[in-house]
């Protein structure tokens, strides 16, 4: 292929190289030029274009796509026509995309004419995804080097597929712990029906049982009898050994144990087991999370038939790293016991913002209880506390509420958008605490009975070191305010939007989240005239 600009006379069948617009003609590039064309330039005056001429063994850049993407796409694959020298390849059907990377790598060091790109090896992919794309850089190539490029693909066909799902019958085995409450292992039910929901899997068989390795091999040869294909099964507590209760229960259950642990992270203490040939996975605490984990990369490929062995587990180190992990961002190392560590700075945010609406008119906050408003006796609790400094987030009535704080040393920041709901005085009072806080809590200014020990408890409950980033307070198993924040949080806090809190926070993060059982006063907040009036309170103006 000859490439450069040439008189207009000699461009008759050559390839545009760049897009012109003159006298009303326009013309892409990787326009092929006819007569008609000529005629046209020339009226326009125009002189001279720079073109690609091929050779006459060139090959076009559109059929050179096509021939090799073709050769490339294996089962469950489909290619789309080639336009502009590209051609792409998407998934017939949903599975797991297996690829041979020796061969990518090589058809990709034929020629820098000749590109292929794809998904990372076993991308989970849904049907009509787009999974791989090859583009000719120049406007032809050479006929040799596509010929290289075909023998060089058919050589490993295939080179890429894609491993469809198996509606596998799936039997989830839940140990159980007083700790562990019923409503996590619902939740984490029905996120594993969520996982499983892409390949048509579905749940059989939900048993729970004590956290025993008796109770649970009896679980696995029961499930295995009444036809479950996929074991998985969630321990009520970690796995920290091979000897731990799961392993131990696959071996007494009659199966092995193929792998203990991976190096992926959330995910290290994942179980790979097999009995008489069901796979069953152990899976990790992170599993109980939406998030991705190493589970996920295990069970989609278990979903797909596709086996994975200990190396496959082992070789999954780089790129396993999924995510920040807020719990344990650096290497865990331990103080020695007699160097006491630094007490963290918690800050306190009281939100005093709201705008009332369920009492009528008038601003609860400042409502009286024994002659004092609401606001004061918040701000007060968390002033004797041991959270410092506090600052209050005003918006509804700010005038109000700021006077009735005039002799209080705290600091006051105004929400102007407070009409738009709680989670922009959050954003507010995140954005006011100083840059040295390493927590903070978040007080509602509506709740008279929270007092400074209530704090102090949450406080105490702060243990960055031991993965304790999320302090919630709680009543016979009802979470309540207010709660403790680590600064690794913050970021997430600030992006909440609308008129919600950051209750779904808690729910993400469930290995960061300590909780401490208190008493009722965590649930005592007065959004109505009824409410105040039994909590002894006065309106404005009553």
């Amino acid at each position: 292929m000859k490439f450069g600009e040439r008189p207009l006379r000699e461009c008759l069948d050559a390839v545009l190289a760049h897009s012109l617009k003159t006298d009303g003609l326009v013309l892409k590039k990787g326009t092929r030029l006819t007569h008609e064309h000529i005629k046209r330039l020339e009226e326009a005056s125009v002189a001279s274009l720079t073109v690609a001429v091929l050779d006459a063994d060139d090959v076009s850049e559109d059929d050179a796509a096509r021939l090799i993407a073709t050769a490339i796409g294996g089962d469950a694959v489909k290619v789309e026509r080639a336009f502009t020298g590209r051609a792409n390849l998407f998934a017939a059907q949903a599975g797991v995309l297996c690829v041979d990377r020796a061969a990518v790598d090589a058809l990709n060091s034929i020629d820098p004419a000749i590109t292929f790109a794809c998904l990372p090896q076993h991308a989970p992919v849904e049907a009509g995804r787009m999974v791989a794309t090859v583009k000719i850089i120049p406007y032809g190539v050479a006929g040799a080097l596509v010929e290289r490029a075909l023998d060089a693909v058919r050589g490993v066909r295939p080179l890429l597929r894609v491993a469809p799902y198996r509606p596998f019958k799936t039997a989830v085995i839940s140990t159980t712990l007083p700790s562990l409450k019923p409503k996590t292992i619902d939740k984490t039910l029905r996120i594993t029906r969520d996982r499983l929901a892409p390949a048509g899997a579905e749940i059989v068989t939900d048993v729970r049982v004590p956290h025993t390795a008796e109770a649970t091999a009896a679980a696995l040869r029961d499930a295995k009898a009444e036809g479950a294909e996929l074991l998985i099964v969630f321990g009520a507590s970690a796995n920290v050994d091979r000897g731990d209760v799961v392993p131990s229960a696959i071996e007494d259950a009659g199966g092995r144990v193929e792998h203990f642990g991976m190096p992926v992270d959330p995910g290290n203490l994942l179980v790979l087991g097999d009995l008489d040939g069901t796979p069953i996975i152990g899976a990790p605490g992170c599993a109980r999370s939406p998030r991705e984990n190493g589970f996920d990369w295990v069970l989609q490929r278990t979903l797909a038939g596709l086996d994975v062995s200990a190396d496959d587990l082992a070789g999954m180190g780089v790129g396993g790293l999924l995510m920040e992990i807020v719990s344990r961002p650096q290497p865990r190392v331990q103080a020695p016991r007699a160097a006491a560590a630094p007490r963290p700075e918690v800050a306190a945010i009281v939100l005093a913002a709201g705008r009332s609406t369920r009492m009528g008119g008038p601003n609860k906050l400042l409502a009286t209880i024994d002659g004092e408003p609401l606001v004061r006796i918040a701000v007060r609790a968390a002033m004797n506390s041991r959270a410092g400094p506090v600052t209050v987030v005003t918006g509804h009535m700010r005038d109000q509420v700021e006077a009735a704080l005039q002799d209080f040393d705290v600091k006051l920041v105004h929400n102007e958008d407070y009409r738009e709901g709680l989670s922009t005085s959050l954003r507010t009072g995140i954005g006011a605490i100083p840059a040295s806080a390493d927590a903070a809590v978040v007080l509602l200014a509506d709740m008279p009975r929270i007092t400074p020990q209530t704090i102090d408890r949450l406080i105490d409950a702060y243990d960055p070191g031991a993965g304790a980033l999320i302090v919630v307070p709680t009543v016979k198993g009802k979470r309540g305010n207010p709660v403790l924040w680590s600064r690794r949080y913050f970021d997430k806090l600030l992006a909440i939007k609308g008129d919600v809190g950051a209750r779904h926070l808690i729910g993400d993060n469930p290995e960061a989240v300590v909780e401490i059982e208190l008493d009722d006063t965590i649930h005592l907040d007065l959004d109505t005239p009824q409410a105040l009036r039994k909590a002894g309170g006065v309106l404005p103006g009553a």
